[in-house]
């Protein structure tokens, strides 16, 4: 049976929260917090800068903004959702890296307990948890269709006790490809009365995912079922605000209690909360579905176009990403890291064209991860692409 107590580490369990000067009052003349109340040292200084008050230490809480966020997830809930989310679920970081890295601290005994992931994955997991001296054990997604191996990771879990987490990314980086929500929440039913962890869902690319009717694909709206989920996202991709690091964790409230005691004061900046309450506002939201409709389109006619060149295999991947992965191929039709590669080389130093290689991934061989631009630099890209291609394989 599930319990909390039994995931998080003893002593995160007792740790005292550190109480920060805005915690018990935020206005007045405040001397409480050893500010510099002359104001920011800029020159010159806009209004904007001025309402920001940005002299002042930040409001720990951001309860204004989890409340958008809330709000915003609530209106489409998964088609397995019997209750709303709240603000206390919430625990906001800088970007999703850090609810990465943090909930490794909360779970996993150094040189002791263990991290699953799904390879093909985000890198990040692993170097957490390397640099928390956490091991990690994998259970590949299966193959050709991306998806969690749900046996697997439970054979898995009975063979080694050792494992606190699993991290799972949907849809996938490198693979674009959502995972079936019907799976994760099969896993969780099948681990909560029998394994003391946690699954972590990292939902970066979520809002790229077709909504099936009035539903969401997002599990975000699950934590209050499961209190073994915890759902990771971030406004850097749909809400094009990567250079603000905004990242949001929800889970039950408890762990999310947990959570918020243990991230650093202040961690959310003035400026990072005043941007992205704009973008969670109903004008804001109106904007990134503008922006996610046009990349779905955009997606669409490059992958067409792309996959018609010579030398272009499959898309490897999914379709529910901001991304396409698609196999290069060599002379003789087989799928080719060296041909990937030096493509990747070329078309970056050469032509001032960026993308990914991402061939040495599980079962991605000869693969290259395309973001999706603008009409006009998809143009472009295609013109490059298709020249050095053909000339690496002249």
């Amino acid at each position: 049976m599930f319990e909390l107590k039994n995931v998080v580490r003893p002593n995160i369990l007792t740790l005292e929260p550190y109480r920060c000067a805005r915690d018990d009052f935020k206005t007045g003349i405040l001397l409480d917090a050893n500010e510099n109340t002359h104001g920011p040292a800029l020159s010159d200084i806009t209004t904007y800068e001025e309402l920001l008050e940005l002299n002042r230490y930040p409001d720990p809480h951001q309860l204004e903004l989890k409340e958008q966020i809330v709000s915003f997830r609530n209106q489409s809930p998964n088609k397995y959702s019997t209750s709303l989310l709240k603000p206390e679920n919430l625990c906001l970081g800088v970007g999703s890296d850090e609810s990465i890295d943090l909930l490794l601290r909360c779970c996993c005994t150094p040189g002791k307990e263990k991290l699953l992931t799904c390879p093909p994955t985000y890198g990040m997991y692993s170097i957490c948890a390397t640099v928390n001296d956490v091991e990690t054990v994998k259970v590949p997604l299966t193959i050709p269709d991306f998806q969690i191996d749900v046996e697997g990771i439970l054979a898995k879990l009975e063979s080694d006790p050792g494992i606190k987490l699993i991290y799972l990314t949907s849809p996938g980086n490198p693979t674009g490809k959502l995972i079936n929500v019907d799976q994760v929440v099969a896993l969780l039913k099948k681990t909560i009365d029998t394994w003391n962890g946690l699954v972590v869902v990292d939902e970066a690319y979520i809002d790229f995912t077709a909504s099936n009717g009035e539903y969401s694909e997002s599990v975000s709206t699950l934590v209050n079922e499961y209190p073994n989920l915890v759902v990771l996202q971030t406004l850097s991709k749909s809400f094009g605000l990567a250079g603000i690091r905004l990242g949001i964790t929800y889970c039950n409230i408890d762990l999310s209690r947990i959570l918020n005691s243990m991230k650093y004061p202040y961690n959310i900046s003035s400026l990072t909360s005043d941007i992205a309450l704009k973008a969670t506002s109903p004008s804001g939201l109106a904007v990134m579905h503008k922006y996610v409709k046009s990349i779905l389109q955009q997606r669409e006619t490059l992958l067409k176009s792309i996959l018609d060149l010579k030398y272009v295999g499959r898309n490897i991947g999914g379709l529910n990403a901001n991304f396409i992965l698609v196999e290069i191929l060599n002379k003789s039709g087989k799928p080719s890291n060296e041909v990937a590669l030096m493509l990747y080389n070329t078309l970056a130093v050469d032509n001032a064209v960026v993308v990914r290689f991402r061939g040495k991934e599980l079962n991605c061989t000869g693969a290259l991860r395309i973001s999706i631009g603008t009409e006009e630099e998809n143009k472009e890209l295609l013109l490059k692409f298709e020249k050095v291609l053909n000339e690496i394989n002249a």
